[in-house]
């Protein structure tokens, strides 16, 4: 995972990952921080709305089963809300329902199953990122 394409092109994109479940999101934090990308967590999709809404991140890493809010709906206010910039969102789930057109429906730019093959996950991450960083030198 340390390959150097991975490093090459991380400069502190700053991803928030939002999971209910403290060791999905350690683990996910692990591996973007090992890779260079600067890491928030948020345990709700509350939460997570008030991170965006005050420090939008350039990434969302969003769980989709989530209690309260689940993982569309965060999805659906973010991209309903006129004063946030365009935010990449990636939903994450463990289960074979929903399908990922369910996520491209409520504006999602990605979808990832669990268990998490972290060598797809982190070229995922660095495609969905790479324009942004041919913009900010």
């Amino acid at each position: 995972m340390n390959s150097p394409s991975f490093e090459s092109f991380t400069n502190g994109d700053r991803i928030l990952v939002v999971d209910d479940l403290p060791d999905n999101y350690v683990l996910l934090q692990t591996v973007l921080e090992t890779e260079g990308y600067q890491v928030e967590v948020a345990d709700n999709g509350h939460a997570a709305l008030q991170r965006i809404a005050s420090y939008p991140p350039d990434l969302v890493l969003l769980d989709v089963m989530m209690p309260g809010m689940n993982g569309f709906e965060v999805t659906r206010r973010i991209r309903q809300n006129p004063s946030l910039p365009f935010i990449p969102i990636l939903l994450v789930t463990g289960y074979s329902e929903p399908t990922p057109a369910d996520g491209f429906d409520a504006g999602a730019d990605g979808f990832i199953r669990k268990p998490i093959d972290f060598d797809d996950l982190l070229k995922r991450v660095q495609t969905i990122l790479q324009p942004k960083q041919l913009i900010d030198p």
